[in-house]
């Protein structure tokens, strides 16, 4: 191999040279074929390709208790006999604790069986629980709580002088209307809590409340403010005086005046002057 001047301006003088000579490409000591073909590398075997995990099947639908899938007429048969037998409030609360003949039972958080003082004169019956009263576990926990608070303390009361319940005690998915049928099962319970506590009087808060108990057919707007009679089971009979219910007032604020005089008359009945 010639060798190389050691100075930089003959080098650069050498390779501007080669340039002008043609020369485009650096070559090594070692002679290559570059027309040659290229050896063609052994196919690696490849791997075989993971089978795809199947997708997780969705959990198959919680299946219901033999109570709750059999014929409403034959659940409510049963929930009478069951509420029959609860000699306390208590016993009554446990045994629908354990009662699973309510579907609703199994798509909600609590029961919300109660809430107040059971000795008190007045008992308020509402139709379901909501989001807030299924969460804790009460009835009336939430704005249209707040707002049945706010009444009762303008005559006078709170919820250590009164007993609150519902219907229903469970609550229907997304706050839906209970369906006959729900409401002919949980019936008997809510007969029995009204006779366990024997009130001196009822308010039926909103229509349903008022239809089921009451026997009435008319819509709440007709029936509000009149005092009627709920017929207990034993015998015994209760004033009852149907009312709008707190839910409605808050969508419908205009009509609160109308629960004002409701509560009013409730009042003077408390007083011996109704």
């Amino acid at each position: 191999m010639q060798d190389l001047p050691s100075d930089r301006d003959a080098l650069q003088a050498l390779l501007d040279f080669h340039v002008e000579a043609g020369v485009d490409l650096a070559l090594d000591e070692t002679p290559h074929n570059r027309f040659a073909e290229p050896k063609a590398e052994a196919p690696q075997a490849k791997a075989p390709a993971p089978k795809p995990s199947p997708a997780p099947s969705a959990p198959p639908p919680r299946a219901l208790p033999k109570a709750a899938a059999s014929a409403p007429e034959e659940v409510a048969g049963m929930a009478r006999e069951q509420a029959r037998h609860a000699q306390s409030l208590e016993e009554l609360e446990a045994i629908l604790a354990g009662f699973d003949g309510c579907a609703l039972k199994f798509s909600a958080k609590n029961l919300a069986f109660a809430d107040g003082n059971p000795e008190g004169r007045v008992m308020l019956v509402g139709e379901a629980p909501g989001a807030d009263e299924d969460r804790i576990g009460k009835p009336f926990m939430g704005r249209s709580g707040q707002l049945l608070d706010r009444m009762l303390a303008t005559i006078g009361l709170d919820r250590s002088q009164v007993y609150v319940a519902n219907i229903v005690p469970w609550r229907p998915p997304g706050n839906r209307t209970p369906t006959p049928q729900e409401i002919a099962i949980c019936k008997p319970f809510i007969a029995r809590q009204i006779e366990l506590a024997s009130p001196e009087f009822l308010l039926c808060l909103g229509g349903p409340a008022a239809q089921n108990l009451l026997g009435i057919k008319d819509g709440i707007l007709r029936t509000r403010g009149r005092w009627l009679t709920y017929k207990a089971e034993d015998g015994r009979e209760v004033k009852a005086l149907p009312t709008l219910h707190p839910a409605y007032l808050l969508r419908q604020p205009l009509q609160k005046r109308l629960g004002w005089r409701d509560f009013q008359a409730l009042r003077r009945a408390l007083d011996g002057r109704e």
